[in-house]
């Protein structure tokens, strides 16, 4: 009998402990509501796929450290359907894995289930087999795609109700979106449109999840659903209803790298101002897309164009490591943020002029606490205004938030953190090889085939367009005709030459006639079509004319963009150089063959017995395979592929893809500058860098996926490159710096100390190694006065203290971290009455 007390007992409490953690999450017209209670929340996406399981935690965690409590993440149709009802939640797609170490964590979830995304990710998230549905047109009232939307959306919702994963079950997930930007182009649907967006409103809440939902861009979003905003900026932003919170679903924290491009960035400075303006002016809910945006692994870019990296100038980069000052500087504008909170919660805050492009908001509670932001939205001049008594300086383009409604504890403009310049440290592939000869000896090879060499092609008259024929089952299709030229053809009079006249949808194209590589062409981010004339010879009698067409990511955003074509869709021509005759070829039987034949026979694993080693390594040919073996870079630092001196291909290790490359698709000359003022309105255009060098040339390979030795790597080369250049770049830290005036506000950690000690304080820079074993082993720049230039162009300006060097060498040499501070008294005062700052640059060791 007391064995079965004890039992009961004990279920009891497990009863207790499993349902005790049960949330209430709704809203109202100020902020999400948990138990409630009203919340601020900072939230910042992380896509599952785009890292790897190995790399989640230490993600979730740098994210916890930034400030962060919510991760937003897409749900990808096309990753877990990719063949309608088979499904794959594995590895890189495990979903639930992903949200429960959110949990572990002690952090939310936003799950944006869509089921369309965006998200630069290959057709928008839809699997390809959706388009193929008879009668089916997507994102409008139409009964095949609502039903394929609805079983979808109800299958992860089932999922993470088995799981317990919505926070009315004890679990993360405390809000839930359907459908994404519908609002953006809903016009193009006319009147169908409205009554789609009801009936997703409707489907949503049916599923019951026990938590609020969400429609980012869609004024008109149907009651409870809640709209949010998109967009560099969103202060700006009212919901649609009294009744519901001001949410910011995607603060873009930088911009995508399109193949082709130049790199975007986007100053922290200014996304701080962003951040804090909203906060200013009532919002209560704010995302960070991306915060750390990862690698577009296998053939998920969408675009097209999209590169393989899409790190997005985010606060973590691409490889999993904070990227400083933009990591710091947010961590401490949250920490200022959630120092305001108690007020931001009570009330609506109450907004005031204090001259042209001077704007003050102050919240007030019951209980007499006040908090205060002071902006200068300005984009030139800076400012001083006199607010409940007091002067305050206020840069151009910036915020300054006072959450005692008196003492400024940050200021958008003045960064405190310190900046790390990273290095990559390269290292040859093939270790062993010291000379010409033994370069190649580690390498083996297979040819590609030109044009049809696989049983299943087969024939059709006309001109097939690609993305029907291949469901985009590879980037490649083969449009192949024979042809018999005979002697007297007009064409043949003057020299044997002709021109080839091919108009495709694109993305790109390579003409071989009887055989041999004649022209190539690919289109761009801004217009995918391709349009080539290409001067040819030909001969009398059978000619082949064989056109490789491929694809680069599909379409991904825009109305209708699933009907977005692809490949040669004509004319075809063969235009006589001479006597301007003409013969049109599109409507011949063309012999069609989708994909490249080794695709289907291993090769990406390197498993095939086809792999010869003798007795030239070919260089500079399109279309061959590569294989070669490898030890894995020592250490534990993040690794690249390095691939200049490559063309275009993609490329496996270990049988794992690491996603297209292309080296040699080099950014326009123009539009790049040495430095981004970030005062005024960002857009994508604004910050760019590396013009005139390929668009990428690094391409993150996984710790997780490489073994000590004997790793396997596998390039499929398009255009032709020489593997042999190909190196490791191990991502090191290169230096650490930092530039702290002396009118900086105090370090955010001093926030709390009495006013008395607070006033006798100054500014401090301080630095700090990023790894516990390491420590400062060099200054390799002080100066305090008027110095000059960023972290890793410093000089000295007309004003310096002859003592800084010495002053930073003694106290931060030999030490994993220091401080020092910024002021006259420390650091002698070289120029009387002018204002100063401390910029000192470090190595680490």
């Amino acid at each position: 009998m007391r064995r079965r007390t004890e039992i009961l007992v004990l279920l009891i409490c497990l009863v207790i402990v499993t349902t005790s953690f049960a949330s209430t999450v709704t809203y109202d017209h100020r902020a999400i509501v948990i138990d409630g209670k009203r919340r601020v929340l900072i939230s910042g996406s992380i896509h599952y796929p785009r890292s790897t399981p190995e790399m989640w935690p230490d993600l979730i965690q740098k994210s916890k450290d930034g400030g962060l409590d919510v991760i937003e993440t897409y749900v990808f149709w096309n990753l877990h359907e990719p063949v309608r009802n088979q499904y794959n939640f594995e590895g890189r797609n495990d979903l639930v894995k992903f949200v429960k170490l959110v949990a572990e964590a002690g952090l939310y979830v936003h799950l944006r289930i869509g089921p369309y995304v965006c998200a630069e990710w290959n057709y928008g998230g839809f699997p390809l087999w959706l388009h193929f549905i008879p009668g089916i047109k997507f994102r409008t009232d139409n009964e095949p795609f609502k039903a394929e939307m609805q079983r979808f959306t109800a299958k992860i919702v089932e999922m993470m109700k088995q799981e317990k994963l919505y926070a009315s079950q004890g679990g993360p997930i405390i809000l839930s979106q359907i459908e994404n930007e519908y609002g953006n182009i809903d016009s193009a649907y006319g009147a169908a449109a409205k009554p789609y967006i009801k009936w997703a409103a409707g489907m949503a809440i049916s599923l019951d999840t026990g938590v609020p939902w969400v429609m980012c861009q869609q004024s008109d979003a149907p009651d409870p659903i809640i709209n949010t905003c998109n967009g560099f900026y969103c202060d700006q932003f009212t919901p649609n209803s009294n009744k519901k919170p001001k949410m910011w679903t995607e603060n873009w924290s930088g911009w995508f790298l399109s193949f082709g491009g130049t790199v975007p960035y986007r100053p922290v400075e200014d996304l701080a101002f962003a951040v804090a303006r909203f906060f200013q002016r009532g919002g209560t809910f704010q995302n960070y897309y991306m915060y750390h945006g990862g690698t577009n692994f296998d053939r998920t870019t969408g675009g097209p164009f999209i590169a393989t990296s899409y790190d997005y100038d985010a606060p973590i980069d691409e490889y999993g490591q904070v990227r400083q000052p933009k990591w710091g500087h947010l961590r401490d504008v949250h920490k200022a943020i959630k120092l305001c909170e108690e007020a931001l919660i009570a009330t609506d805050p109450k907004i005031s002029s204090l001259g042209p492009n001077l704007e003050a908001a102050v919240y007030k509670t019951g209980s007499g606490g006040c908090s205060a932001f002071l902006a200068n939205i300005d984009t030139k001049s800076d400012a001083t205004v006199n607010f409940n008594g007091n002067s305050y300086h206020l840069p151009a383009w910036s915020v300054s938030i006072l959450p005692d409604c008196k003492n400024v504890v940050l200021n958008t403009a003045k960064v405190n953190s310190m900046s790390v310049i990273p290095s990559f440290i390269h290292e040859s592939l093939n270790k062993n090889a010291d000379s010409t000869d033994s370069i190649g000896s580690g390498w083996s090879w297979i040819n590609e085939p030109v044009g049809i060499s696989k049983a299943s092609a087969f024939n059709k008259l006309g001109l097939l367009e690609q993305i029907n024929t291949t469901a985009d089952k590879s980037d490649y299709l083969w449009y192949s005709l024979s042809m018999n030229i005979k002697g007297d053809e007009p064409f043949l009079q003057d020299g044997s030459q002709t021109v080839l006249h091919v108009e495709s949808l694109g993305h790109g194209l390579h003409a071989f006639i009887n055989g041999k590589l004649t022209g190539s062409r690919t289109g761009n981010s801004d217009n995918a079509k391709v349009k080539v004339d290409i001067p040819i010879t030909v001969v009398p009698g059978k000619n082949t004319i064989d056109l490789l067409s491929l694809t680069v990511g599909l379409q991904n955003y825009g109305a209708f963009f699933d009907l977005s074509g692809a490949g040669i869709t004509g004319p075809v021509k063969l235009n006589g150089l001479s006597n301007g005759s003409s013969i049109d070829l599109s409507s011949q039987q063309w012999t069609y063959q989708v994909g490249l034949k080794e695709e289907d026979s291993g090769l990406p694993s390197g498993s095939s017995s086809e792999w010869v080693s003798q007795p030239a390594l070919p260089k500079n040919q399109p279309l061959i395979w590569y294989k070669t073996n490898f030890d894995a870079p020592t250490g534990n630092d993040p690794v690249a592929l390095d691939f200049m001196g490559m063309g275009k291909g993609e490329a496996w290790i270990n049988g794992q893809s690491i996603g297209r490359y292309w080296p040699a698709y080099i950014a326009s000359n123009s539009g790049c500058t040495d430095s981004c003022d970030y005062r005024g309105p960002y857009s994508a255009n604004k910050c760019r860098k590396n013009c005139g060098k390929p668009s990428q040339q690094l391409y993150h390979v996984p710790r997780s996926w490489l073994k000590p030795s004997g790793n396997i790597l596998v390039l499929f080369e398009e255009m032709g490159g020489d593997p042999t250049q190909l190196a490791f770049a191990t991502r090191k830290m290169g230096s650490l710096c930092s530039h702290v005036s002396d009118s900086h506000p105090l370090p955010m950690d001093m926030w709390g100390l009495d006013s008395k000690t607070r006033r006798a304080s100054n500014p401090t820079l301080s630095l700090s190694c990023p790894s516990p074993n390491q420590v400062i082993s060099s200054i390799k720049f002080a100066s305090f006065g008027t110095p000059l230039g960023t972290c890793g162009s410093f000089s000295h300006g007309r004003c310096s203290s002859a003592k800084a060097h010495s002053i930073v060498q003694k106290v931060c040499v030999g030490s994993t971290s220091c401080s020092i501070d910024v002021s006259t008294k420390t650091l002698g005062d070289p120029c009387k009455g002018v204002k100063k700052s401390l910029a000192v640059e470090v190595s680490c060791a």
